[in-house]
């Protein structure tokens, strides 16, 4: 494909615009952050003791399940074990996931398996320092905890140093973690801060309470944080017997994902976890069930706060059932921007700042969740009755194959990306092996592309019922009809020897040093003085990866403009002259693509990922919207109104005001400077009286090719 040509044609065709240019000449950086980096400690035996004996070699073992790439073997101790070589990437993840979290918890113990990860980055007598350790070795790592698992993962360059360290690390601290009361009474002040950050938010208690509500005996109805009580009373002793009876190869599973040699790994892991005993213990699954739903149930959340907002729980299959894949298809076409049938009626019609939703895949019955932000103005209890009948009366006029293809779309092109990324999988691995299988991640897949409307109508019908429904607010039936939730289906059976299909296309093991890179990539500079560099490359399914920056202006001429400069990229993104925003984004997704608007004063970016394949139809939907935006007033609206309901809630969030005066402190430049920093009422009356002529001022006045620059990685032709 003729791909730089595309890229110099599109390009060159800005320079006609009018423009002003002045912006500093340097390259954006995108700043990305997807998890905390959390602190732990960890309980104390002689990793000698336990490590002893001698390891059969890695050739004795044998697959027990290979599917797309992905293989898993199981060691005699019960420890299993998922292998995903990429020699794409420079790197390695290592992620040890424990089949323990708050739904294993007994009473007394609300929130101890949260504990413990904070806990077994403590130390073992082999690995005094844990977090140090890591760092010295250049890993990105965390600990998360959930309903059904606790994962330890780290990314690191790839060498067989560091698979080696990483290995040996995380068998170590799952068996030889210290425990000690003076470690855990040190970390008491990290757990209690972040269960009181949680506590200040209003959305996540309102969405605590609404679990709680909607499960009266099964342990989903806890927070994974736990009971603060619990938490700060949980003797030390109880924790380590918790640990020693959870933290066991036959109740765990290590992913490795990214560049290392496999064989070298099953040695390895030999070496360490195969060492460990199988304990003697046989573990219990928890037999509690959460009986049938027999009426609806409210909750009401009454704090200082002042953005309403409004939610509906239903209870669901678990993630393993045939009928989940049709619930997250059915939860898109409720809430997705903008087709969904709540976006439509709620946020359109600015009611509702902004709809959202989530069909819970976990290992028993879960939830699926529908939540609205009220807009200023609004009764929520108005808000929470039009969501409910929107959902509960889908089915009786159903949903249209458009609504399902799009939501199938979607859901695949989010599957094949994720699938893209090596690091991504071997976290996403856990997530379905804590259901009960990874395999079910493709599983998942294979449903998804066999759903109907009818099959979305049936699960609407089944489980979108009054009586099975737990309401919620944040302010400020005659007859019992139950809906009986499945049990979760056999896995062995439904499995059985499930082999998928074939692997994706492998990338090339590239060397990202400096010189390398220099060395691969194509510098170019256009007449209309864009920089250009490409970087063509092999990748994992055949991906490419671009951003475009562009920039304008000058301090005195973006004085007062803040607010329109914000709006500009994502107005650019909402319909063209040829394209609604519907048809945009039905058109990236045909065509597996991603297209993300960024900028603010004096810059504008997007941001691609696509495959090599349908790269020309990407670019030419951002040829549309480099060229031909609408800019459309209504759309205006409905920004505005989002953001102000984020801005107003703002208004009482303590960290967030501390942020605000801290940088109006440090950069105190005055209200006609660019660089001047607006308190947050401030920003709500810029964002007020902001027009749609100020941005389309702003479009006609500035924007152009000639200053910015381009970057383009993966698998393309540069010709």
């Amino acid at each position: 494909m003729r791909c730089f040509r595309y890229w110099h044609g599109l390009l060159l065709s800005l320079s006609g615009r009018p423009r002003r240019s002045g912006s500093s000449d340097r390259f954006a950086r995108r700043l990305f952050s997807t998890m905390r980096i959390l602190h732990a400690t960890v309980w104390a035996s002689l990793l000698g003791l336990i490590m002893a004996g001698t390891p059969a070699p890695a050739g004795e073992l044998t697959p027990v399940a290979s599917v797309e790439g992905i293989t898993e073997y199981r060691l005699e101790n019960g420890f299993r074990i998922l292998l995903f070589p990429d020699p794409s990437k420079p790197q390695v993840t290592v992620n040890l996931t424990v089949f323990v979290g708050s739904r294993h918890e007994g009473y007394g113990e609300a929130g101890m398996a949260h504990l413990l990860e904070h806990m077994v980055f403590k130390g073992t007598p082999n690995h005094p320092e844990v977090p140090r350790v890591l760092k010295e070795h250049g890993a990105d790592f965390n600990g998360t905890t959930w309903l059904d698992r606790t994962n330890y993962f780290e990314t690191l360059p790839a060498s067989d140093e560091n698979l080696k360290f990483a290995i040996e690390l995380e068998a170590d601290r799952m068996v030889n973690s210290f425990i000690k009361a003076e470690d855990l009474a040190s970390e008491m002040t990290v757990v209690r801060n972040e269960f009181e950050r949680g506590e200040n938010s209003p959305s996540r208690i309102l969405d605590q309470r609404m679990w709680s509500a909607a499960f009266e005996w099964h342990n989903y109805g806890k927070s994974t944080i736990g009971n603060r009580a619990d938490i700060e009373r949980v003797p030390v002793d109880n924790l380590r017997r918790f640990y020693k009876k959870y933290y066991q190869p036959d109740n765990a599973l290590v992913t490795i994902a990214g560049a290392f040699d496999p064989e070298k790994a099953l040695t390895l892991i030999q070496n360490s976890f195969g060492k460990l005993p199988k304990p003697e213990r046989v573990l219990e699954n928890p037999y509690t069930e959460e009986p049938a739903q027999d009426g609806e149930r409210r909750v009401t959340l009454r704090r200082v706060g002042d953005v309403a907002l409004a939610g509906s729980m239903y209870h669901i299959c678990s993630g393993a059932h045939p009928d989940y894949v049709a619930l997250d298809t059915l939860e898109h076409i409720l809430t997705s921007s903008p087709s969904g049938r709540l976006y439509k009626a709620l946020v359109e019609t600015r009611k509702a700042a902004s709809v959202s939703g989530g069909a819970y895949a976990l290992h028993d019955p879960g939830v699926f969740k529908l939540t609205a932000q009220v807009a200023t103005g609004n009764d929520p209890a108005e808000i929470l009755a039009a969501m409910s009948e929107i959902a509960e009366t889908l089915h009786e006029k159903g949903v249209t194959e458009e609504e399902v293809a799009r939501a199938k779309t979607y859901w695949l092109k989010s599957w094949e990306l994720t699938l893209n990324d090596s690091q991504q999988v071997a976290i996403q691995l856990s997530e379905w092996a804590a259901q009960g299988d990874w395999r079910l991640m493709f599983l998942y897949r294979d449903r998804l592309e066999q759903v109907t409307p009818a099959t979305v109508n049936a699960v609407a019908k089944k489980y979108l019922h009054r009586n099975n429904r737990t309401s919620g607010l944040f302010l400020p039936s005659k007859e019992s009809e139950r809906v009986t939730v499945p049990a979760t289906p056999n896995l062995a059976e439904m499995i059985g020897d499930y082999k998928g299909r074939e692997a994706l296309a492998q990338g090339e093991a590239f060397e990202s040093s400096p010189e390398n890179i220099q060395k691969r990539t194509i510098w170019i500079k256009l007449s209309n003085g864009l920089k250009v560099a490409l970087l063509p490359k092999k990748t994992r399914g055949n991906s490419v990866n671009f951003r475009l920056n562009l920039r304008y202006g000058t301090p005195d001429t973006l004085v007062g403009r803040a607010a329109a400069a914000d709006l500009l990229p994502s107005l650019m993104m909402r319909g063209t002259t040829q394209l609604t925003r519907q048809q945009i984004q039905d058109t990236l997704d045909q065509n597996r693509g991603r297209l993300s608007p960024s900028g603010g004063l004096g810059e504008v970016a997007f941001a691609g990922e696509t495959n090599r394949k349908n790269l020309p139809a990407v670019l030419d939907v951002l040829r549309q919207v480099l060229r031909e935006p609408l800019l459309p007033a209504d759309q205006l609206e409905i920004i505005r109104t989002s953001k102000l309901s984020a801005l107003k809630q703002q208004l009482s969030d303590p960290q967030f005001l501390a942020r605000i005066a801290v940088s109006r402190k440090l950069s105190p430049y005055p209200m006609t400077d660019v660089r001047y920093i607006p308190t947050t009422q401030e920003e709500i009356d810029r964002w007020t009286a902001v027009k749609i002529d100020d941005v389309a001022q702003l479009y006609k006045e500035f924007l152009g090719g000639q200053n910015g620059e381009l970057v383009v990685v993966g698998d393309f032709s540069p010709d």
